[in-house]
């Protein structure tokens, strides 16, 4: 079984990817959504709440909002938070894997693939990129933000072209690019290594 990195910028459009990954039969781990769930364990939040003060939690559950507002402004923090719920996707990926084991071949997505160094596990990794203009416009109208918010997170993560440049497969994915049959031709190079 192959283990395939999938990842993005913000707003490039790599859930959508996965999504047509998952129509082909393929198995995804998303792990930023797995990421969030860790948020909600006893231990995240009591060590949220030492960190951040009583704002971090509100009624047993993380203030992603006001917690989003110091890490993403202080890199100090950005990593504090990275390095309390890295493990613990990366453990529960393992896991996951081993239960899909008989698979070709398995999708972990995640925006910070390579900012984490996670994507040393991988055989593969496959990159979706878009132009920066689109990007901006995806996340403000999904994420109801302005465009400071977003200009901001991006400089937390790699540029596409150094995503591109680590990456076995690149998809580009602006709104006149068709992506099915890139996305096709990678899902059956995959199935044959």
């Amino acid at each position: 079984m192959l283990k395939v990195g999938l990842t993005g910028g913000i707003g490039s459009g790599k859930s959508v990817v996965a999504k047509v990954f998952e129509k082909l039969g393929v198995k995804i781990y998303y792990a930023d959504i797995e990421a969030k769930k860790f948020l909600f364990s006893e231990d995240i939040l009591r060590k949220l709440k030492n960190r951040f003060g009583d704002k971090a939690v509100v009624d047993s559950k993380p203030n992603t909002k006001f917690i989003a507002s110091i890490v993403f402004n202080d890199d100090k923090e950005l990593d504090w938070l990275n390095n309390q719920i890295h493990p613990l996707v990366a453990e529960d990926f393992e896991n996951w894997a081993i239960k899909n084991s008989s698979e070709d071949y398995i999708i972990h997505e995640a925006a910070i693939i390579f900012e984490s160094g996670f994507f040393k596990n991988f055989d593969k990794i496959i990159t979706v990129s878009a132009n920066v203009d689109e990007r901006i416009h995806r996340v403000i109208k999904r994420d109801n933000v302005d465009v400071e918010d977003v200009l901001n997170r991006m400089t937390k993560q790699y540029s596409d072209s150094q995503r591109e440049q680590l990456s076995d497969y690149v998809i580009f994915n602006n709104d006149k690019d068709a992506i099915l049959d890139k996305i096709l031709k990678i899902h059956f190079e995959l199935k044959c290594l």
